[in-house]
């Protein structure tokens, strides 16, 4: 860890690298952002050398922030590890503290988001919901929020139930409205298929991932079925591609069973 600061001191000297030296907060954020998602690309692969790669670049994204900081007078690296180590033990009473250990791991959540919530005191409840979230994880955190207050339909039905009404909604939108208008409503079935996600407890960002790459594993079959007789997507038809995403899905279906 010391030799990390020091290259990270080194990158940011008058005499470093004139790239890292240019770099503020605003600047690293987006790779810090993209290191995260790398980290979590690992994670799904199940690349663990790779891992191990992509966890040293997002540590190297905390050490740049830190010494950005540093550098502007705010804080050093030694006070983000006392402070997220002080988080850690204030949220765990039930290991450093004097609670019981006997709960579930879902009481053991409801315990964090109290202590979380009396950390922030007398904020209002959706307040410190990070805005530079993935939407759908905004979302489903914000939604979150509001149901620890009681904000929140009873039953997954009424949620269901609200799908439907906003699909409705866009689809008057779509032939009645603005484009602005149509956005609009086409946010709102989102934000209500999030909360779906929620009483229904999935990931609404795994899961769209995953058939993200059900839809280009399919649509990769269509790809090699067409090269088989010299062919490209656009030398097809809808028809023709239609048919071979129904044998693909088929394919996968029979491997699974198999």
């Amino acid at each position: 860890m010391d030799r990390l600061l020091e290259i990270m001191a080194r990158l940011r000297a008058p005499d470093g690298c004139p790239w890292d030296i240019e770099q503020g907060f605003a600047e690293i954020a987006p790779y810090t952002l993209e290191e995260a998602h790398e980290v979590a690309d690992a994670i799904a692969h199940e690349d663990w050398q790779g891992l191990k790669g992509e966890l040293g670049d997002l540590l190297f994204q905390s050490v740049f922030h830190a010494r950005i900081a540093e550098d502007r007078g705010l804080f050093d690296f030694n006070d983000v590890v006392q402070a997220i180590s002080d988080k850690m033990v204030a949220r765990h009473p039930h290991v450093f503290g004097h609670e019981s250990r006997d709960k579930s791991p879902d009481q053991q959540s409801v315990d964090w988001e109290r202590i979380k919530a009396a950390e922030r005191g007398n904020a209002r409840t959706l307040d410190g919901v990070a805005l530079a979230l993935p939407a759908l994880t905004r979302s489903l955190k914000l939604q979150k929020r509001a149901a620890r207050v009681g904000f929140d339909w009873p039953s997954t039905s009424d949620v269901i139930d609200k799908i439907a009404e906003e699909a409705r909604e866009l689809v008057e939108a779509r032939d009645t409205l603005t484009q602005a208008e149509v956005e609009e409503e086409f946010g709102d079935l989102l934000f209500v298929m999030a909360n779906l996600a929620r009483h229904l407890s999935v990931d609404p960002e795994a899961a769209l991932r995953a058939a993200n790459a059900k839809f280009t594993r399919r649509f990769n079959r269509i790809e090699d079925w067409l090269a088989e007789s010299g062919r490209r997507p656009e030398d097809s038809d809808l028809a023709e591609m239609d048919a071979l995403w129904n044998r693909a899905k088929a394919e996968e279906k029979a491997r699974k069973n198999g």
